[in-house]
């Protein structure tokens, strides 16, 4: 009975173990980097590049300064500015919506998977058919007048979103494709394809709560397009190249030489890392069954064939915020991605959209808590998790 099992904690993250067990190895790379004095695109900003392009079945990956100014900085190269509107999900973190806001264009909602929490691209099919037509070759929303330039699926808690008809679509309707792979480093969809290598641009965050976390903000752009690389490269540095002659009005968004170093040790470990997190999601699945939890609490799914990374292991639950109290009280750590979708935050007011326009991502947010999914958690720890999730629905 959960009543017999002995108290604990069990923190939504711990980073430390991680980085206890790589201090030897990161120290001295550290001090390398304090040595040379080089802390702005140096070697290892170069070394890094190379690794996670490879890793990420790229050609090309561009460092940049977070995960946010990546997808600034994939809008800002493919020309996507005012007058345009870049179709995503309402479903995910601020940063999709609010950098396209950023660029000057206008984000477009469409509704959820209830399963997988990815944008639903039979949903993007409607709004096109229902709310679009093309003039002139190029694809228009007939109640805003707006140019239909780009989609931005997010790969949500680290599994792909269905591609190939987005895929398909962007091709039909000449449309940019730019994945937020923010919570998706080495995810795989049906086809092996990798998280940030179909579309025109893939972003990818590495902020210190990621699968493969810097010691600060950092992020990266992925491309199978040269000149798309290149372009980027420049508008990194304000858009300058030569030094001081610049071409185009660009940004800071440079990653740092320490964070580079440090993600270069890490990305080493990353399969590592990703191994545990799905021995530890096939735990819970496993344990909530035996807890006869599987008919009360719905347990996220890996799509046949896909490969998830499980940055986050998401549960939509019944009474979710007592849920989350009594968890808290007993020494769990939850989180809740994501309490209000985009289209209900006050400062995306402006683009219409009522409560109920898009139920399944307004759904979603009322019952998902996020459940630790670590690498390093053990077996009673993830044990001690379901069994309290049991004593309170009992």
């Amino acid at each position: 009975m959960a009543t017999l099992i002995k108290a604990m904690t069990v923190p939504l993250l711990d980073l430390k173990k991680q980085y206890h067990a790589l201090a030897a190895e990161i120290i001295p790379v550290l001090e390398s980097v304090c040595g040379s004095q080089q802390f702005i695109l140096g070697q290892y900003v170069t070394q890094f590049e190379v690794a996670a392009a490879s890793y990420c079945r790229s050609a090309h990956a561009i460092g940049v300064s977070s995960g946010t100014d990546a997808l600034l900085l994939a809008l800002m190269a493919l020309g996507i500015g005012p007058g345009d509107e870049v179709i995503t999900t309402p479903y995910t973190f601020f940063a999709t919506a609010g950098t396209i806001v950023r660029s000057g264009a206008r984000p477009i909602f469409c509704d959820i998977d209830p399963i997988s929490f990815n944008i639903r691209p039979s949903a993007v099919q409607q709004f096109i058919t229902e709310h679009c037509e093309r003039r002139q070759g190029v694809l228009v929303n007939r109640s805003t007048g707006g140019r239909v330039r780009a989609l931005m699926p997010v790969h949500l808690f680290g599994q792909c979103a269905e591609m190939e008809p987005l895929l398909a679509m962007a091709r039909e309707y000449q449309l940019a494709l730019i994945e937020d792979a923010a919570q998706a480093i080495g995810a795989d969809d049906a086809q092996q394809r990798r998280a940030g290598s179909l579309g025109d641009i893939g972003c990818l965050s590495f902020f210190p709560t990621k699968n493969l976390g810097a010691f600060g903000d950092a992020g990266m752009c992925t491309t199978q397009d040269q000149q798309l690389a290149e372009h980027m490269r420049i508008l990194r540095v304000h858009g300058g190249k030569p030094k001081y002659f610049h071409a185009f009005i660009g940004g800071n968004f440079r990653i740092d030489e320490i964070q580079a170093a440090v993600l270069g040790i890490k990305l080493k470990y990353l399969d590592a890392w990703t191994a545990g997190r799905q021995r530890n999601a096939q735990y819970y699945s496993a344990a909530f069954a035996r807890a006869g939890l599987a008919e009360r609490v719905q347990l996220p799914v890996t799509l046949p064939g896909f490969r998830h990374i499980w940055n986050q292991y998401c549960v939509l639950a019944p009474r979710r915020d007592e849920l989350r109290s009594f968890l808290s009280a007993r020494g769990i750590g939850t989180e809740i991605y994501y309490p209000v979708p985009l289209h209900r935050q006050p400062c995306f007011a402006y683009l219409g959209y009522p409560e109920g326009a898009f139920p399944e991502s307004e759904n979603v947010a009322s019952r998902a808590l996020a459940l630790p999914i670590y690498p390093e958690l053990q077996p009673e720890q993830l044990q001690y998790v379901v069994d309290q999730i049991s004593a309170f629905y009992d």
